[in-house]
């Protein structure tokens, strides 16, 4: 690894990374010892008493010393494993496939080392700053290391998460941390067959504490200003399963990348459709527990989740294959699976909140507007995302986050959608699409030039032309 001799426009990308850096540090600092000084005796004497269930308001239901439900721990321990199958060796054969030959090995090697690395960071810290309160911005510190988690198995007590009440708290950070390992994972499509592998590690891990935290405590967290189920949100999104969190903010951070990076020098054919169509199936069957797994609970909102993912997943890939077939003459295994992949990322945000027939139009949308993305959209500004995170993910995403708020059903979700009369939904589902798209890109930028700056982020046009797997890995695959 060597180091680069800085310019103005890194220098500047440094300062400002520095200072948002301190930013979410004194953000962090200062909630702990909100939280420090709101535990005296008069506080607890006031607060709700300890319950698993019962309040709707996670605020409230402070739970402690909580016997969980076996039924619903049992469950988010299958869609823990099921969402982990998705990135290796799911998200690893799919992408895998679709890269040359020479760049095969990189970038399977690519998925399980972001995994590894992004386990580390989840114990260290990423964890408390993205599901522990804090402030609207950022959490707090109380579980960096992940300290002050009980498990007590003789007694049979735990502490759970707020938003998790009936599972130990263990089940349910394990069960996040591997939405956080896919999707830096998925920006790797967009940069794949150029990036250094060194560079890409930086990236990725500076990336998932700038980036992904701040914005799955946003959506996600339990004082998060754009939460649906914090009663102070300042704007209420509805992301069910990471349609803002996970695709947006991961297709944004790609087209980033990919505008950094520039083209590839060449580009060849995918060396095996049989790969990426055991990928895509992998990832088609782990995506129950991604979207069913984000209730939280083995009850009826599981079941309609996972119901309305397969459905939009079939149309999608269903509608993108017509398409292809129509605008290129011939059907292609690649263009189907893509096709699946966009069904799976467009009902991600709504997989909670619509029902049947709002996901066969939310799949029969993303199959159109994703081909679009993948081919249109990506012509017509010139960039180079070699395996379509942006055109996919980022257009998917953003789709089905929008179309949630259209067909939303209060009686699956407990919120109304346009088609029930409350045109508000799609107006919050604009803003948190546009204010997750600004802050990605702008700290992905920063990012993406402090690591340019200090040890570049492209291989040697001598290593993308020979190949990423011999000149990076010294291995290749035969």
């Amino acid at each position: 690894m060597t180091f680069k001799k800085p310019t103005r426009a890194g220098l500047v990308a440094l300062a400002l990374g520095v200072l948002f850096a301190l930013f979410l540090s004194f953000s962090a600092i200062n909630s702990s010892y909100a939280e420090e000084a709101a535990a005296t005796p008069a506080a607890e004497a006031a607060a709700a008493p300890p319950a698993c269930a019962g309040n709707p308001d996670p605020k409230l239901a402070v739970l402690e010393n909580c016997t969980p439900n076996s039924g619903d721990t049992a469950w988010m321990l299958t869609s823990m494993a099921l969402v982990l199958m998705m990135t290796v060796p799911g998200l690893g054969l799919f992408y895998g496939g679709m890269v040359r030959k020479k760049n095969v090995g990189d970038t399977v090697m690519t998925s399980f080392a972001i995994t590894c690395l992004i386990s580390i960071l989840w114990l260290i810290v990423t964890y408390s700053l993205a599901f522990r309160s804090g402030t609207p911005f950022i959490g707090g510190l109380d579980r960096a290391f992940l300290q002050g988690i009980v498990s007590d198995i003789s007694k049979g007590i735990g502490n759970p998460n707020p938003l998790a009440p009936t599972i130990p708290e263990t089940v349910y950070l394990c069960f996040q941390l591997t939405f956080a390992i896919i999707t830096p994972a998925l920006i790797a499509g967009a940069f794949a067959e150029r990036m250094k592998f060194s560079a890409m590690l930086w990236f990725i891990g500076l990336w998932a504490i700038f980036v992904y935290s701040p914005i799955a405590h946003w959506v996600w967290g339990p004082d998060g200003f754009l939460a649906s189920g914090n009663s102070d949100a300042w704007v209420k999104v509805l992301d069910f399963a990471g349609g803002t969190v996970v695709h947006i903010n991961s297709g944004v951070a790609g087209l980033m990348a990919c505008l950094v990076l520039g083209k590839r020098k060449d580009t060849g054919p995918n060396h095996n459709m049989v790969l990426t169509f055991i990928g895509a199936s992998l990832l088609w069957v782990g995506w129950f527990g991604f979207n069913a797994g984000s209730a939280v609970s083995a009850g009826m909102q599981a079941g309609m989740a996972m119901t309305v993912t397969h459905m939009a997943t079939a149309s999608a890939a269903f509608t993108w294959m017509l398409v292809e077939w129509m605008m290129r003459g011939k059907p292609t295994v690649v263009g189907i699976c893509t096709g699946a992949v966009a069904g799976l990322v467009a009902i991600t945000p709504a997989s909670g909140f619509v029902g049947p027939l709002g996901s066969l139009c939310i799949g029969i949308a993303a199959g159109i507007l994703c081909y679009w993305g993948c081919t249109g959209l990506k012509h017509m500004l010139g960039y180079d995302d070699a395996l379509d995170a942006f055109g996919v993910h980022a257009v998917g995403g953003a789709v089905g986050a929008l179309l949630t708020g259209v067909f939303a059903v209060e009686q699956y979700g407990g919120t109304a959608g346009l088609i029930e009369g409350n045109a508000m939904q799609v107006v919050n589902q604009i803003e948190g699409i546009v204010i997750v798209f600004v802050y990605d890109a702008i700290v992905s930028l920063i990012i993406l030039k402090i690591v340019d700056i200090f040890i570049g982020l492209r291989v040697s046009d001598e290593v993308e032309r020979e190949g990423l797997d011999l000149a990076l890995h010294g291995e290749t695959v035969h």
